[in-house]
C-alpha cells in the first residue's frame, strides 16, 4: 500500500483561524480520517467517553476505537458542527456515537457527561482524557487571572474531574489515557501557562497510576510532539503557524491520525503491562526548538 503523502513544515502557511478555531473552516485540513488504518477488533465491546473530541486528535482517537469496535461517547465544549462531523464519521463504522456538549472546568458537567455514556451504554471502560485550551502570550505578566485558571480548570481541573467521575465504573483491565505534550517537557516561551498544565498532567499520570495499579486500571499518557489540529491556527501567531513543525526530525508536524495508534495502544489489551508511561508520539523532537 502507497504510503500516505504528510505535508512538509515548509508546506504549511501562515494560516490564522478566530478561537474557537474549527476544523470545518481549516484551509488546510488536518488529516484525521485514519482511512488506511487497518483494525484488528482490540476494542469490541468497550465503551470509550474521550473529551475534546470534536476535531484534531480526538476526533481521530474516536474513529480509531470506532474501527477497533468500540462504542463512543464524545465530550466537547464549543464547535457543535465539528462534532456533528465526528459523530458522522464514527457511524461510518456501524459504532454508535454519544455527543455530549460540555464544559469539562465544571466538575458536575464532567460527572454528567460519565453517567450519561453509562446510562446509554450500561458501562465505561475507557477515558480519553484529551480536551485542552491555550493562549500565547509573550510575556509572564500578560497571562491574566482569567487566562491562568482556564487553561488549568481546562487542562488540568478537567482531567481530575473526568477520572472522579469515570473511576467507579472502571474496572480490572480498563484503562485511563491522557493527553500530555511535549512542551510540557521542554518548556515553550510563549505558552508558559500551557506548558505548566503539561507538565502537570504528566505527573499526575505517573501518580494515579501507581495508586490504581492494585486494581489493575491502567493510567498512561501519549505525548504529542508538533500536530496539525484547529489549535494551531486558531491560536498561535503566524509567524509560529507558517512552517509548523520544522524543529523536529522528520520536519514536519504530525496529523492527528498518526497519533491515534498509540492511544489504541494503551486503551487495549495490547497494553496490557504499560502503565504509568508516557509515550511519545513526537516525529523526534526531542528538545525545545531554538
Amino acid at each position: 500500500m502507497q504510503q500516505e503523502y504528510r505535508p512538509m513544515a515548509a508546506d504549511i502557511t501562515a494560516e490564522q483561524l478566530p478561537y474557537p478555531a474549527a476544523q470545518a473552516d481549516m484551509k488546510q485540513q488536518p488529516d484525521s480520517d485514519i482511512s488506511n488504518y487497518h483494525a484488528a477488533n482490540k476494542l469490541a465491546n468497550k465503551i470509550a467517553i474521550i473529551t475534546g473530541a470534536d476535531s484534531g486528535i480526538g476526533r481521530a482517537v474516536a474513529i480509531a476505537f470506532a474501527k477497533e469496535g468500540a462504542s463512543i461517547a464524545i465530550v466537547y465544549n464549543e464547535n457543535d458542527e465539528d462534532a456533528a462531523e465526528t459523530k458522522r464519521l464514527v457511524e461510518l463504522h456501524n459504532q454508535q456515537c454519544l455527543v455530549i456538549k460540555a464544559d469539562v472546568r465544571s466538575k458536575q458537567a464532567c460527572f454528567d457527561a460519565v453517567e450519561k455514556t453509562v446510562k446509554t451504554y450500561g458501562s465505561l471502560n475507557i477515558l480519553i482524557n484529551n480536551a485542552a485550551f491555550q493562549h500565547v502570550q509573550q510575556r509572564l505578566e500578560d497571562i491574566s487571572e482569567e487566562q491562568l485558571r482556564r487553561t488549568f480548570e481546562t487542562n488540568i481541573f478537567g482531567y481530575f474531574f473526568m477520572a472522579q467521575a469515570a473511576l467507579p465504573h472502571l474496572k480490572s483491565g480498563d484503562a485511563i489515557v491522557n493527553t500530555g505534550s511535549i512542551v510540557g517537557m521542554t518548556g515553550l516561551e510563549i505558552l508558559v501557562d500551557y506548558t505548566a498544565t503539561k507538565g502537570a498532567i504528566h505527573s499526575f499520570t505517573k501518580s494515579l497510576a501507581l495508586q490504581l495499579g492494585k486494581k489493575n486500571i491502567r493510567v498512561n499518557c501519549v505525548i504529542p510532539g508538533p500536530v496539525w489540529t484547529p489549535n494551531i491556527p486558531g491560536t498561535m501567531p503566524a509567524k509560529e503557524v507558517a512552517n509548523f513543525g520544522h524543529e523536529v526530525a522528520l520536519e514536519r508536524p504530525g496529523q492527528p491520525e498518526e497519533l491515534a495508534p498509540a492511544y489504541v495502544l494503551l486503551a487495549s489489551s495490547d497494553g496490557s503491562f504499560i502503565t504509568g508511561s508516557l509515550l511519545e508520539v513526537t516525529g523526534g523532537r526531542l528538545s525545545a526548538a531554538k
